[in-house]
């Protein structure tokens, strides 16, 4: 079982890592971890200036998984285009759903939050907490965005924010 596990993913693949978003597959490396010999992927994400070492027969466990295709990245852009839709709960309950969408890695859900969230220019002020949940969402989905379709993150926030604007207009 643990030898299909091991196929999947190679060093130099970009994964996705639920809490943390996109990252590189540096290496598959082998340590001792209180007396049990455990193969591990080392994933580095770059931007945050992190080194996470995940065991290998528990990758799938976790949710890591590879890069959405690009007919998913399509339609996590298709879910941008559409209405936002605003729950009537009280914050601290949206807050936590949006949270759980942000650490699901499921694009589309993270899509979904960052639609929800954005703000145009003559909308009120989002609220420190509203921000904070809507760039963590933006920014996993521009990485993945990135990675995906091969450009730099800067075109890939180019990318979605037309995306974001022509909904508005």
């Amino acid at each position: 079982m643990t030898k299909i596990k091991k196929a999947e993913f190679r060093p130099d693949d970009y994964v996705v890592y639920p809490a943390h978003g996109v990252g590189k597959i540096v290496s598959i490396e082998e340590q001792e971890i209180a007396g049990i010999p455990l193969e591990l992927f080392v994933i580095s994400f770059e931007k945050d200036k992190m080194t996470l070492r995940v065991p290998t027969n528990k990758a799938t466990e976790v949710g890591m998984r590879s890069l959405s295709s690009p007919d998913v990245v399509s339609k996590a852009m298709e879910t941008l285009k559409g209405k936002a839709k605003v729950k009537r709960a009280m914050w601290s309950r949206r807050a936590q759903e949006y949270e759980q969408k942000i650490n699901s890695g499921d694009l589309i859900s993270i899509a979904e939050v960052v639609r929800d969230l954005h703000r145009t220019d003559d909308q009120r002020e989002q609220s420190y907490s509203e921000r904070q949940l809507y760039e963590a969402a933006l920014e996993r989905l521009t990485r993945e965005v990135a990675a995906v379709s091969g450009v730099d993150e800067a075109g890939a926030q180019k990318q979605v924010g037309e995306v974001l604007i022509s909904r508005a207009a």
